[in-house]
């Protein structure tokens, strides 16, 4: 016969604080995420752009930009990448738009570098908020982009969208593009040569 001896000592469970901690961290996460993007929205609502900066690309960007820049006399004007120089000087004419305002750059090869070769320049201008002109179906790639990009250097942007046919763009875009422009803000490389096959 076996007798069963139990132990005097209580049964001591250990309590997991791990489930709320994760929960709480996720909580203010989410609230400082929530609490950036009203402000940056605030920001951008109150904001007087000194410039317009338009993302080429379309036609219509260009246009749209030049009817703003009448109701705007006294703002510059910079296109990145757009159409061909000649091409982007008659739009702006046509609107009669001086093209002593105009501001005709170039360099980008993709969206991050449209913001990325120009925020130097910008900012040693003296210009501190602009209104971005995009697609709307681009848009919001485009002002993630510039948050990091321009936001980081102090410029703020008041998004203008241009109507568009176009379905929103993906996703993995934005990530990727995001990314890219964290690449830059560290090491000043946008990694646009690992797009390329």
């Amino acid at each position: 016969m076996f007798l069963k001896i139990s132990s005097s000592k209580p049964e001591v469970r250990s309590v997991s604080h791990q489930k709320p901690i994760k929960r709480l961290f996720l909580l203010l996460c989410l609230a400082s995420l929530g609490s950036w993007l009203g402000y940056k929205q605030l920001q951008s609502y109150l904001v007087q752009p000194e410039a317009i900066f338009v993302l080429g690309g379309h036609e219509d960007r260009e246009r749209f930009a030049a009817q703003l820049a009448l109701q705007h006399p006294d703002l510059p004007i910079w296109v990145s990448s757009g159409s061909p120089q000649n091409y982007v000087k008659q739009i702006f004419t046509n609107a009669g738009v001086s093209s002593h305002r105009l501001h005709l750059d170039y360099q980008a090869k993709d969206t991050v570098t449209n913001f990325t070769s120009l925020v130097t320049e910008m900012k040693a201008k003296g210009i501190d908020s602009v209104y971005l002109i995009t697609s709307d179906n681009h848009m919001n790639r485009a002002r993630i982009i510039g948050e990091i990009v321009f936001g980081t250097q102090g410029i703020v942007l008041k998004p203008l969208s241009v109507r568009s046919d176009n379905s929103p763009e993906p996703i993995e875009k934005i990530i990727r593009d995001g990314g890219r422009s964290f690449l830059w803000l560290l090491t000043g490389r946008t990694g646009e040569n690992l797009l390329r096959p």
